[in-house]
């Protein structure tokens, strides 16, 4: 299957060399995570903390609890606010892992602040505490809409975990899990208004505001506001949609001013296509082809979550765009060779990266994996890399081994990392990008790694949520 538009008419455009992330900043920004825990702590200890803690009042633990969980649930927002420097500091892999971590750590100190503040407080007034707790819902200030807000925390740390996601399509598990801005927003107000270790100081009271003011603005800023602009400044429409295989559709869109646009090979966008009810949903699509100044290409698979819509749209229809988001990009490759590991749709952004690295002829290797040579998109992409920049495609076709492993059936007998040395031979001198559904990404990651490949120069990019 040769595709219909190939890249005779998305040729690369020339390399621009852009400076890469400083490679301090991740250490800056887990500091600062870290020293702001240590904040709230001197600030407990700073409003009689550690003397009602030795008396031994559980509200005093009760309150630590609540503080180190405002905390964690203001900087869970701030790590997934889309932050341009913090996304190119740690990158959306990254970034997801310690917003789960710390969702749910926050959660959980969250249940504790509730158990001890109403033990204490009914061990004080000498009550149940159920009674207690019934007390306090409806004669503290914000009580109740701190019991509205925990219920949607409740809900979102419920379908966050990995057995509910599997049972979720990702248009229901994304809107459900928006509802986490609208629970924080519900569940800290009481504490401003009535904690003592939030109004017991000036120093407190600017903290936390200051944090409150932060996060919100992070998010109306970067979630909202930056979003809206992108998609009025370049007015994105549907120039054309192809089929690439099956169940594979390529959507090629024209704009204003794409040359302004931040975005690299190798990132993705979040997408709404107006083109009718659900617009409002966003998908999370991978540029599919090198940038240019007047044409970017997304390619989608459909997974029946609403990827199918995709292949009936019709040139004209606006997209609005949320992003460039990913880390998976050039910025830090420094030349030589290239090993490129994909799977299924992972070839995506791996073949947008072909046409924008600055390799030598003959120096890039393409692993392909696939379940059969049908399901191989691009194939004339492909060819035209091999002929005019030398790339090295391998396909990888069958079935999964039976164990757990990056490679199919036919390579069960071999060791993930040794397979890998004779399909890249010196592979332990290249830079490695990988693509794919998560368990397969963390198997190639792991054998690149094996077969003696340095931990920064293996670049990851997961397809999952």
């Amino acid at each position: 299957m040769t595709t219909t538009a190939g890249p005779r008419t998305m040729q690369p455009p020339p390399v621009t060399v852009r400076r890469a992330t400083p490679r301090w900043w991740p250490d800056v920004g887990g500091s600062a995570a870290a020293l702001s825990l240590l904040i709230v702590t001197a600030l407990w200890v700073g409003n009689g903390g550690v003397q009602q803690a030795l008396g031994g009042d559980l509200e005093a633990f009760g309150r630590l609890a609540g503080l180190w969980a405002s905390d964690l649930m203001l900087l869970q927002v701030l790590l997934l606010a889309r932050i341009p420097l913090v996304e190119r500091a740690f990158g959306q892999d990254r970034l997801a892992r310690w917003h789960r971590w710390t969702g749910f750590t926050s959660f959980h100190l969250m249940v504790a602040h509730i158990v001890l503040i109403t033990l204490g407080y009914a061990a004080t007034a000498h009550t149940g505490a159920w009674a207690e707790l019934w007390d306090m819902l409806i004669t503290y200030p914000g009580m109740l809409l701190a019991a509205a807000g925990t219920a949607l925390l409740v809900m979102v740390v419920v379908t966050s975990m990995r057995a509910a996601r599997r049972r979720l399509r990702y248009e229901s598990w994304h809107l459900l899990h928006l509802y986490a801005y609208l629970g924080v927003g519900l569940a800290l107000p009481h504490q401003l208004w009535t904690g003592a270790d939030f109004i017991g100081s000036p120093l407190s009271t600017a903290y936390w505001w200051t944090l409150y003011a932060v996060s919100a603005g992070a998010v109306l800023v970067y979630r909202v506001g930056l979003p809206l602009w992108r998609s009025w400044r370049h007015g994105l429409v549907v120039s054309r949609v192809v089929p690439e295989g099956p169940g594979l559709t390529s959507v090629y869109l024209e704009g204003r001013a794409l040359d302004r646009l931040p975005a690299r090979a190798g990132q993705f966008f979040q997408w709404r296509f107006l083109d009718g009810a659900g617009w409002s949903r966003a998908h999370p699509y991978s540029l599919s082809a090198t940038p240019h100044g007047h044409l970017l290409r997304i390619t989608v698979k459909d997974l029946g979550d609403g990827s199918a819509r995709v292949a009936r749209l019709r040139p004209g229809t606006r997209a609005l765009i949320e992003g460039p988001y990913g880390k998976l990009t050039g910025e830090t490759y420094t030349g030589g060779p290239v090993v490129m590991l994909a799977c299924g749709i992972g070839v995506t952004p791996l073949l947008a990266l072909l046409g924008e690295l600055p390799y030598a002829f003959a120096e890039a290797t393409l692993v392909y994996r696939a379940r059969s040579e049908a399901e191989m998109a691009f194939r004339g992409e492909l060819e035209w890399f091999a002929r005019h920049r030398g790339v090295r495609v391998v396909p990888l076709l069958g079935a999964r081994a039976a164990r757990p492993s990056w490679l199919p059936d036919a390579y069960a007998d071999h060791a993930d990392a040794d397979a890998l040395r004779q399909i890249a031979p010196a592979i332990e001198h290249a830079h490695v990008y990988v693509c794919g559904p998560e368990e397969w990404t963390e198997a190639a990651g792991v054998a690149a790694r094996d077969a003696g490949v340095p931990a920064g120069r293996v670049h990851t990019e997961l397809f999952s949520w």
